[in-house]
């Protein structure tokens, strides 16, 4: 009784004490490509007695409805329409909202984060910033933001991201100094790439990483694509980077389902994942990538495709995959934040 009145005291810093949790979720999307999703309140009813926490966000881009492109139809994803995208700052007013609405037992569970800024916009740092000082107390990271990605990147209206632009370098030194955890999109190659055609993304982003070794930063899906596949060797390329001791602050991510298809395509790719998640168990973080599920059982459906890797991971590197690293970025990240927004925010 005295834990849990303690825990209550300290509600933005605790987490609940059940201890049924079988995984958090780095991963997830409130809203979808035209701002429409669940209520954070279902989610939370959704997670259950098996989700404990969740890194919570919208998608930065708006499709637009062009009725000279779609007529009637209205498109809710990027692939129903040639119109362009652009990118939604108010999504995150909508995050902050949905979230200052939860009690503070359930605001314990959520993990916000600042999506709404463009990447190639040397602005996009102040807003971040201009984002805490709007609603102190609530947000911990930013992303997930999108660098390169298949079919996505094209339709983007303005100036196209890009690992190369100093607004991206900006923003990962902004991040840094604020102490908010990064969440970052970028494929690990082109779609249909020719044979012999090399990766140009795999140099830059490895770059970029070194660039900013006191950043936290994950990488999403691992590189992974809808369309785009592992890269050969990637799983040794990711191994060097690691190898190197010279990105401390750099994780991976395993959402999504496109992602779980190949990790568990065979008895061979489940090893040889296992074996480097084995290796560098602080080091990858379980998310499931969904976009406003119904229910749970389509909110952990990749939780379910991943029970042979699971199963291949030692306890120590399945714990950590599942609940651990994600609990220990994210109180470090609450911890920072708030304390920088104690030193600026009047």
């Amino acid at each position: 009784m005295q834990r849990v009145v303690f825990c209550l005291l300290l509600s933005a810093f605790c987490l609940p004490i059940f201890g049924q949790y079988v995984v958090n979720d780095v991963h997830f999307h409130l809203t979808n490509y035209v701002q429409e999703g669940i209520d954070v309140h279902d989610l939370i009813k959704i997670m259950g007695n098996k989700v404990g926490r969740t890194a919570l966000f919208g998608i930065p881009l708006q499709q637009l409805w062009s009725y000279s492109n779609t007529g009637k139809f209205a498109p809710t994803y990027y692939l129903q329409t040639d119109a362009p995208l652009y990118y939604y700052s108010f999504t995150d007013a909508t995050i902050a909202m949905q979230y200052k609405s939860l009690s503070k037992e359930d605001q314990a569970r959520i993990d916000p984060m600042i999506t709404g800024f463009n990447p190639a916009d040397m602005y996009a740092a102040d807003h971040i910033k201009r984002v805490l000082k709007t609603f102190p107390g609530v947000f911990e990271g930013i992303g997930e933001f999108t660098i390169h990605k298949e079919f996505v990147s094209a339709k983007v209206a303005g100036e196209t991201a890009s690992l190369l632009n100093p607004a991206l370098d900006r923003i990962l030194d902004t991040a840094g100094e604020i102490g908010l955890v990064v969440l970052l999109h970028n494929d690990a190659d082109m779609p249909f790439p020719k044979a012999g055609q090399e990766a140009y993304e795999i140099p830059q982003i490895r770059d970029l990483f070194l660039r900013h070794p006191n950043t936290t930063i994950i990488w999403a899906h691992c590189g992974v694509g809808r369309v785009v596949r592992p890269v050969r060797d990637q799983l040794t390329l990711i191994r060097k980077l690691l190898d190197s001791g010279k990105v401390p602050n750099l994780h991976f991510d395993i959402s999504w389902d496109e992602t779980a298809k190949y990790i568990v395509a065979t008895p061979e790719t489940i090893k040889a994942t296992a074996d480097l998640i084995n290796a560098y168990p602080d080091r990858f973080l379980f998310g499931t990538d969904e976009v406003a599920p119904p229910n749970q059982e389509k909110y952990l459906k990749v939780y379910d495709m991943y029970a042979p890797l699971f199963t291949a991971l030692t306890p120590e590197a399945s714990q950590k995959l599942r609940m651990g690293n994600f609990e220990r970025l994210f109180d470090k990240a609450r911890r920072d934040v708030r304390a920088w927004e104690m030193a600026n925010v009047r």
